[in-house]
């Protein structure tokens, strides 16, 4: 369920445009997290200008004047026979600048475009080459120039490959590789919930491959069931851990590029009883991995010496909850190691201290300092500038709902936090840092303001083009009617909301409510963020047709509030969250005269789907309609990383999974409820909905459902879905919670 913070963040960057509701889904949550990563800014080597596609081929800017310099006409990426150039999804340069590799005609891979074509341009004499002759078109994945330059290594059919870019010889370097034995990838649930999709790293020297293997033989497949691209149903495999299921067996293995014997790093435990999460090689000849227990409370660095495998653990920490991945930003991708101070220490974020700090560690763990001081957490690392001794990072140590750059001092760890974004931007600012951080892409947003940005130097913060600056290009939307407000509840639990009122509010009258619900540890719904508290599935105006509506977060959501909020929730979801939630709504009801306590509907997707379930069951004095999209109705349906993580071991205390599933109160329904789910969702599988309705139906009870013949979690395959579903959910909700004041 982590991605479904794509769904939310990327939504908001797209309905300011008005653009059709569902297209945004489309476009934006699940085409991609990939999209996004693989359009990030390439920068040039000296970090002070940035490399583009368009419609002319691959253009170099300098963001001070906006002068485009092509460097890669189009007519250079024509490949031979062809007549038209290769339509590039994302390039990298090689180390030297000499040639550029050229990734194109991509496919989706679960959820992301990570498998595709690769072709290498030589930027001299301008040949381009396809990389992966004899392999099957459109199957290599993560492909990556050598350090030295020489050769290329990918993946193709979950085995590792690696070409050389003088005599375009391909050499295997692993055989063994099938649908359940993945080398230099990852499986379904890694990739869901670790974030982990590119399993391999070149070593300095450019002599070995460090790489992942994933053995899955041992997980049970979930068949998912295509019944109508052909006469007879066709099974659609997906191996899956659900909760309580062993993990699938990882490793390390060192290969040399010109052959010989894999060496297996051996690392210490059971391997179907620890996740590899993170692995970089930290010099040649020795690797630095990240190890954690199955229920992810402990976590392990460790060195890997590859000549003979054996290993070292020379740090660790642990929580009674869950240990963060450590990761650059709360529920992000492990991502690599930063190293500073020539390598001699690295940067950390830890929640050990109860807020979420980066610490320097040196080399061999024995030297630890916090360089983030205070009672706050920092959200993600942007940027390290050891040449003006600066770590950038964003924080909001005053308001979890908006977003900031703050940076210190990397060697003066009584500093305190300096904010370098414009204190009187009251907002979300969102940043793009060149290496070594001297120029910025800022982007800067907040409920009543349009998305705007600009280029600003470092450390100054000043814009390249003062006429083009943030501060003199703010525009207000005047139409936007929206609060935020702090909800005290009735257990002393003070909880961030919005409220969204209806075009020509009148105090005096009464208004249907409408609350938007996410509620689990993936996401926050509160961010002060322009149009992030629109409805994207609802076929109209919601404030136009007098709507209220309302985006509530509770603890256990990722907000920047301290480890003790995020980890409330351990062994605690559909619980803790649930409760929150409608008392945030109880108390909200009481204070706003104007929200009609009979018309309150609550709706969301995936977890917010669970959230709406078990809101509607158990809180039919407050919420007289659902609308539910692609819920987990059975805790014990979804897989082992994530439920694991935030609930424990089903073997250990089965009674907090039953109690925390929809599925368990859904005998209790009242109110009107309409469920959405795709057959083909390879996530929350299909089955949650069948358990959920066979207990409605023994129950008694009536209720509205619909399925999406193999759709995915998405619900976007397939013509006219898109506007189908917006019209259903539209249509539902204004039967069941009619619009407008009374």
């Amino acid at each position: 369920m982590r991605h479904v913070n794509s769904l939310i963040l990327r939504l908001k960057l797209f309905s300011m445009f008005q653009l059709k509701k569902w297209l945004i889904v489309v476009i934006i949550f699940f085409a991609t997290n990939a999209v996004a990563q693989n359009r990030a800014i390439v920068w040039a080597a000296d970090g002070l200008s940035y490399y583009k596609i368009t419609a002319d081929g691959i253009v170099l800017v300098d963001p001070k004047t906006e002068k485009e310099t092509i460097i890669v006409a189009k007519t250079a990426l024509v490949p031979a026979g062809s007549s038209s150039p290769l339509t590039v999804q994302s390039f990298q340069y090689s180390a030297d600048r000499s040639k550029i590799l050229l990734f194109a005609k991509t496919a989706k891979v679960w959820r992301y475009n990570t498998r595709g074509d690769y072709w290498v341009l030589n930027v001299a004499d301008k040949q381009l080459k396809k990389l992966g002759d004899g392999l099957p078109s459109q199957s290599l994945m993560f492909a990556k120039f050598s350090p030295d330059n020489k050769n290329v290594a990918y993946v193709s059919g979950n085995n590792l490959y690696v070409e050389n870019l003088g005599n375009h010889l391909v050499r295997k370097l692993t055989s063994d590789g099938s649908r359940k034995l993945i080398n230099g990838t990852f499986d379904w649930v890694y990739e869901e919930e670790f974030g982990c999709r590119d399993g391999f790293r070149w070593s300095p020297d450019s002599r070995q491959i460090a790489f992942w293997q994933i053995d899955a033989n041992k997980i049970k497949d979930y068949y998912m069931l295509n019944t109508t691209d052909s006469n007879y149903s066709q099974p659609i495999p997906v191996e899956y851990p659900k909760v309580g299921e062993a993990p699938s067996p990882a490793k390390i293995g060192v290969i040399t590029i010109n052959g010989g014997a894999i060496r297996w790093m051996k690392i210490e435990g059971d391997p179907q009883q620890h996740y590899i999460t993170r692995m970089e090689w930290s010099s040649t000849g020795e690797l630095i991995v990240q190890q954690l227990d199955r229920k992810q409370q402990e976590s392990r660095l460790m060195y890997c010496r590859t000549s003979d495998g054996n290993t070292t653990t020379f740090w660790a920490e642990n929580d009674d909850a869950w240990v963060d991945l450590n990761s650059s930003e709360p529920g992000g991708d492990p991502g690599g190691f930063t190293w500073v101070n020539k390598g001699q220490e690295f940067l950390w974020v830890s929640e050990k201290d109860g807020w979420r700090n980066i610490y320097r560690i040196s080399r061999d763990g024995k030297t630890v300092t916090l360089i983030t001081k205070g009672s706050y957490d920092i959200g993600k690392i942007l940027a390290v500038d050891e040449t003006n001794n600066y770590v950038y990072f964003t924080a909001s140590p005053a308001n979890a709902t908006q977003l900031y750059m703050y940076r210190v001092r990397l060697n003066n760890p009584k500093e305190e936090p300096e904010m370098v974004s414009p204190a009187n931007l009251k907002g979300t600012h969102t940043y793009q840092v060149s290496p070594g951080a001297k120029l910025a892409r800022h982007t800067f947003s907040n409920h009543k303001t349009p998305y705007v940005t600009e280029w600003v130097s470092l450390p100054d913060h000043k814009a390249l083009q003062s006429s083009k600056s943030v501060e003199k290009n703010i525009t207000t939307d005047a139409s936007v009617n929206v609060e935020y407000v702090k909800i005290k509840t009735e257990d002393n639990i003070e909880l961030d909301a919005w409220i969204n009122k209806p075009a020509n509010f009148d105090p005096n009258k009464k208004y249907p409510v409408v609350l938007y619900v996410y509620g689990e540890p993936a996401s926050t719904v509160t961010d002060d963020s322009y149009q992030g508290q629109s409805n994207f599935l609802y076929n109209g105006d919601m404030p136009a047709d007098g709507y209220v509506q309302v985006g509530i977060d509770n603890r256990g959501t990722p907000s920047l509030k301290g480890a003790a909020w995020r980890k409330a929730i351990y062994r605690k979801i559909g619980d803790v969250n649930i409760r929150d939630m409608a008392m945030g709504m109880k108390k909200l009801l009481e204070q706003q005269s104007y929200m009609d306590k009979s018309r309150v509907a609550v709706w969301g997707w995936s977890g917010g789907g669970s959230s709406t379930l078990h809101l509607l069951f158990r809180y039919p004095e407050i919420f007289q309609t659902g609308i539910a999209i692609a819920a987990v109705g059975n805790q014990l349906f979804y897989d082992n990383i994530y439920q694991e993580r935030y609930m424990g071991l089903p073997q250990e205390n089965l009674k907090d999974f039953v109690n925390g599933s929809p599925i368990t109160y859904a005998k209790n329904l009242k109110g009107n409820l309409l469920y959405i789910h795709g057959t083909g969702d390879d996530n929350v599988h299909y089955s949650n909905a069948e358990v959920l309705i066979n207990e409605l139906i023994k129950n008694g009870k009536q209720f509205q459902m619909m399925a999406y013949p193999n759709r995915s979690h998405s619900i976007n395959e397939g013509a006219g879905t898109q506007q189908h579903l917006s019209d259903l959910y539209s249509n539902f909700l204004k039967q069941h919670c009619p619009p407008g004041a009374r």
